[in-house]
């Protein structure tokens, strides 16, 4: 049944967003939301060396990047902190074992409108911008890398500030 969800559609790419009644914000692009660079972290990092990292920094949440550029996924403070005072990880175990890899990703020419439809089920969003990436033998691959991670309050903020109305 999601193929008549509207939403669904939309946060997957299938439908432009087909709300009738459009806040003044809705066509806006993502990358006028005027995000601050990522933190990123990489998979080998220890969950006391995240919470260490996040909270010393003032971040809620971080993307769990490869070396490679693969998003593995999203750790956050509080899954991490919870995770280690449950017992079901150690301080030293690495940071994807409370990684979420269920995610969204957006990119920087995505309309503010689909953000809102992803922002209404998820908690973040990955903004990813893509780059095409050559190797020495002259072939050539499509590269994601993490641009930002938006959450609603980013939304909420910008269109707070710059209300038209």
């Amino acid at each position: 049944s999601k193929f008549v969800n509207d939403k669904w559609m939309i946060k997957n790419g299938f439908l432009n967003d087909a709300q009738e009644h459009k806040p003044w914000w809705w066509n806006i692009k993502v990358q006028k939301l005027n995000l601050s660079a990522p933190l990123i972290l990489l998979p080998e990092v220890s969950c006391q060396k995240a919470i260490e990292i996040l909270q010393e920094k003032g971040y809620d949440q971080a993307p769990v990047v490869a070396e490679s550029g693969l998003i593995l996924g999203m750790v956050t403070l509080s899954n991490t902190l919870s995770s280690v005072l449950a017992g079901n990880v150690e301080f030293s175990d690495p940071v994807t074992k409370v990684t979420y890899d269920q995610f969204s990703k957006i990119g920087l020419d995505d309309s503010l409108g689909k953000l809102s439809c992803i922002l209404e089920n998820d908690h973040f969003a990955i903004i990813v911008h893509e780059q095409v990436q050559f190797s020495g033998n002259g072939s050539s691959s499509m590269k994601q890398m993490v641009f930002g991670v938006v959450t609603a309050m980013d939304l909420l903020t910008f269109v707070s500030r710059n209300d038209k109305k």
